[in-house]
């Protein structure tokens, strides 16, 4: 599978190889904080299979283990990786070109999801992440 996507303005742009894999919805307060929503929208790659085709994203530290990046143009959200787990990288679903090629599978974070924002998907809820339940 190939994905393209990038920023709202274009400057940013990636290519990601093979198959996406963790897509989730994910509800915690740092997501919601980095994209102004009220929950985000991600999905892993190997970071070997994501290629930069345009200008690369800048980067800063979001907290003790992860690194964010978004365009230094137009400000959109592009990635999270968390350096604990180096093979792996999130990308943010809505910056695809086409982001119905990977609905979310799950809702993570959802002991921090907004009491306004009601779930009725059916999706699986996770309080925290899909290994601590």
């Amino acid at each position: 599978m190939s994905l393209q996507g990038g920023c709202f303005c274009g400057a940013v742009r990636y290519e990601a190889r093979g198959e996406p894999f963790n897509s989730t919805l994910c509800h915690c307060t740092d997501c919601r904080k980095a994209s102004g929503a009220p929950a985000f929208a991600w999905f892993s790659v190997r970071i070997t299979s994501l290629h930069w085709t345009a200008s690369a994203p800048q980067r800063f530290r979001s907290s003790e283990h992860a690194l964010r990046s978004f365009c230094p143009s137009c400000g959109t959200t592009l990635t999270w990786h968390d350096e604990r787990w180096p093979d792996e990288i999130d990308l943010a679903t809505a910056s695809l070109d086409d982001p119905e090629q990977v609905p979310p599978a799950d809702h993570t974070y959802v002991r921090s999801r907004l009491g306004w924002l009601k779930l009725q998907d059916g999706l699986p809820q996770y309080q925290k992440t899909r290994s601590e339940g």
